[in-house]
């Protein structure tokens, strides 16, 4: 009954991981880089007829440039509530309506701007290590517990060196990330 509940809560440790990296990938894909990328918007949700829409499906959103976002409605009659809704997303960027599409220039990063980026990707790979370690106790604790129940007490340390190596292993591949966010927004 004890090595069930370890293995569970073993397997519901590294799924808790998983979601701690897939947590922090999205979440660093809305840090702004001064390239365009659709994956700003992502979060926008546009008035449709009373009910919050996502933006990606009453618009067409894609890259003109490097520097440029189009979203393209599928109704005019959507022009005016997509830009009000990047507006009230306080996106820092001026939508540009022309009638047709409206257009989103990104505009280059200062020095200052590139350096409060890098913090706040450092920001949100702590926060995922917050997460990781929360994972880390439970599994420990729910470890500790059978063992005082009668689990072996040599197979409860090694698996707790086994929840010690994936918090390592985790770690290294937030670190990374964070690394190699750090490096796309300090490229000019």
């Amino acid at each position: 009954m004890q090595t069930e509940e370890i293995n569970s809560t073993m397997k519901a440790t590294e799924d808790a991981m998983k979601a701690a990296i897939d947590h922090l990938q999205f979440e660093l894909t809305k840090v702004r880089t001064g390239k365009a990328s659709t994956s700003l918007l992502i979060d926008i949700a546009v008035n449709y007829y009373g009910n919050m829409t996502p933006i990606n499906q009453v618009a067409s959103v894609s890259t003109a440039d490097a520097r440029t976002i189009v979203i393209q409605p599928w109704e005019k009659s959507m022009l005016g509530p997509i830009e009000k809704a990047i507006f009230e997303a306080n996106l820092g960027i001026t939508p540009m309506n022309d009638g047709e599409v409206v257009r989103l220039s990104i505009p280059p990063l200062t020095e200052e701007r590139r350096k409060d980026l890098v913090k706040q990707a450092k920001h949100l790979g702590e926060e995922a290590k917050i997460s990781l370690r929360s994972s880390r106790h439970k599994a420990l604790d729910t470890i500790k517990k059978a063992v005082k129940d009668g689990y072996p007490e040599d197979a409860g340390k090694r698996r707790e060196s086994e929840v010690e190596d994936l918090i390592k292993e985790y770690t290294k591949k937030i670190e990374h990330m964070v690394e190699l966010k750090e490096k796309d927004v300090m490229t000019v």
